[in-house]
């Protein structure tokens, strides 16, 4: 996909170039002579950084779905969208009739429980105390055995009735427990510090453990989830550099770095997700929002550099390289000049050009590094379709900036059609 946008940004170059050096190519169509117009940059020497362009999705800080623990009505609500709020403050109330009346009746049942059990233990101090009053006639022979087998078997089943009835006093008081908080659950709570949003909750609606009322969050920081594969978990680690950016916040990059990396791989999809943490103090980031993250894990080694736009396969012999204006070259003071930005050069002089096979050594988002071009020689980004076709042994070169064609390289292509059309892309 990158590859098709290159092209595609070469190709509507190429047409500017031609029609802003009209005259020059109206004086060489006199002669019969057709010279392509190219834009060329200097070939750099230097290490690639090594980069991964990801999607990601932002999550605020402590990012929390609100949803009921018991289905009723809501009768009240506390917040609003927006709303700053603190852990333990209350969002709303669901109507709490039901959930009263069943509280008095399980209080009403656990009085119940505990008179039974003072019955239960007022009869069973009242057959000890015959036991012991039959022991001592015993003592003196003045009772049967059989009296005392019967008292003691009344014995043992008043006890059994005293556990029976605390087991059940037990029960009757974890119930008004329960009830207690199911009545405390109509009133929902906010489990974190944060900003209510996405209120999904209304004044009257039935809800259950299924609806989602609110979402709270922290919105001061943000947490990004990238998805990694499995080859990426061999060079990406924790503590690594991300560039964030967005459409949405234009002329701005986030800096941050990778805080978590999940080990385990999802079933099938065989990826996992890192996690990275963000200052968001200035709010650019929201809850929800796509974003485009480069994650940056080393550098190349030492070998000369040039844009990915400069690269040409040709679609005959299929053999990958660039073309390379082998007698254009700049002053000093020029180059410094185009660098810096303060001149734009027009078109040269007719110039040779010729098609250079290279090796790909290592490949970044922008920029690649190769073998077989020297760190200096000037390389056609734009118009090399136009040497092709031509089999143009000179072009004119319209000299750019590293920078510049950086900026190119990123642009979408709507966004450079847009330049093309406001004339941008002619001054640079």
């Amino acid at each position: 996909m990158r590859h098709k946008e290159i092209l595609f940004f070469s190709i509507l170059i190429s047409a500017l170039l031609i029609s802003c050096s009209g005259d020059d190519q109206q004086r060489s169509n006199n002669i019969n002579t057709t010279v392509p117009a190219v834009e060329a940059v200097q070939a750099q020497f230097g290490g690639l950084p090594l980069e991964e362009r990801l999607n990601g999705v932002v999550r605020a800080a402590n990012q929390v779905d609100i949803y009921p623990r018991i289905s009723a009505p809501v009768e009240e609500i506390y917040v609003q969208n927006g709303d700053e709020i603190h852990r333990g403050d209350p969002l709303l109330r669901l109507r709490d009739t039901e959930y009263r009346e069943r509280l008095r009746q399980a209080e009403a049942s656990l009085r119940i429980n505990i008179a039974q059990r003072r019955q239960a233990e007022a009869a069973l101090g009242e057959v000890q105390s015959q036991l012991r009053r039959e022991q001592i006639l015993a003592d003196r022979d003045l009772s049967s055995e059989m009296e005392i087998e019967q008292l003691e078997a009344r014995l043992e089943s008043a006890e059994a009735s005293v556990e029976l009835a605390q087991a059940q006093v037990e029960q009757a008081r974890s119930s008004v427990e329960e009830q207690n908080d199911a009545l405390d659950q109509t009133i929902i709570r906010s489990p974190v510090n944060g900003t209510v949003g996405q209120r999904n909750a209304e004044i009257g609606m039935q809800v259950n453990t299924s609806s989602r009322l609110f979402t709270v969050g922290d919105l001061s920081q943000s947490k990004i989830t990238i998805n990694l594969t499995e080859r990426m978990l061999s060079y990406v680690e924790t503590g690594n550099t991300v560039r964030v950016f967005s459409e949405n916040i234009p002329d701005r990059v986030i800096t941050g770095e990778i805080s978590r990396i999940s080990p385990f791989l999802g079933a099938g999809s065989f990826s996992t997700e890192a996690e990275i943490d963000i200052d968001n103090d200035e709010g650019l980031l929201l809850p929800g929002m796509f974003v485009t993250v480069d994650v940056l894990y080393g550098e190349s080694e030492q070998v000369t550099i040039i844009p990915l736009s400069a690269i040409f396969r040709n679609p005959q012999s299929g053999e990958t390289g660039v073309f390379v204006a082998t007698s254009f070259g700049l002053e000093a003071d020029l180059l410094e000049e185009l660098e810096s930005g303060d001149s734009s050069p027009g078109l040269s002089n007719p110039t040779d050009v010729e098609f250079v096979p290279i090796d790909i050594v290592a490949r970044g988002r922008d920029a690649a590094g190769v073998a077989g071009v020297r760190s200096g020689d000037w390389v056609v980004t734009v118009g090399q379709n136009l040497i092709f076709r031509d089999n143009s042994p000179q072009v004119r070169v319209r000299p750019v900036s590293w920078n510049s064609i950086m900026e190119m390289q990123r642009l979408q292509p709507q966004d450079l059609l847009r330049e093309i059309m406001n004339g941008n892309v002619a001054e640079r």
